[in-house]
């Protein structure tokens, strides 16, 4: 299934979602992030949210684009912060400071070993964060992106896109 037909797909209700997936998901200098970063971020994003039709939507549109090394990498970051948003969510709202002095534990070699250029995997990391609701994850990403040289309107398109697949496969579902 490709994006114009998950597009058309969407219920009248979703209309505007139609409209931002069209606005997000094109190659525009002025989004401050390039093509083949917005589309790795909307696949991490897809993949977080569990939608296989907007994932095959996805690859059949970046298949031009990404890598194979990007597809990995998006689905690493949906996997990876999959668990660390939930290890680091409940950090952060336990009173109990106890816990954010014991050592995670987890294995996370992937978030040093994905391949890809580290923008691009904090860009995804970063947007499947914002899904999970990982309020100590968003400020990580947020501040190695500024490190990395990403500018504040790159990061907001991040998230927009974060925002716009997730109520896309919302939609779907409904």
């Amino acid at each position: 299934m490709s994006l114009e037909e998950i597009k058309n797909q969407l219920p009248e209700v979703a209309k505007d979602i139609k409209l931002n997936l069209s606005s997000l998901l094109k190659d525009d200098p002025t989004l401050d992030i390039s093509y083949k970063q917005a589309l790795g971020t909307a696949l991490a994003c897809a993949f977080s949210v569990k939608s296989n039709a907007l994932v095959e939507a996805l690859l059949g549109e970046a298949k031009d684009v990404l890598e194979e090394k990007d597809i990995e990498a998006a689905k690493g970051a949906a996997v990876m912060m999959a668990m660390n948003n939930i290890y680091y969510r409940f950090l952060h709202l336990t009173s109990d400071s106890e816990f954010k002095k014991m050592p995670a534990g987890l294995r996370m070699n992937f978030i040093k070993s994905h391949g890809v250029e580290a923008s691009d995997f904090e860009l995804y990391s970063l947007a499947v964060s914002a899904i999970n609701g990982c309020g100590m994850c968003v400020d990580a990403h947020v501040n190695n992106l500024v490190k990395e040289g990403v500018s504040k309107k790159g990061i907001q398109t991040s998230i927009r896109i974060a925002s716009v697949i997730h109520a896309a496969g919302q939609a779907l579902e409904i």
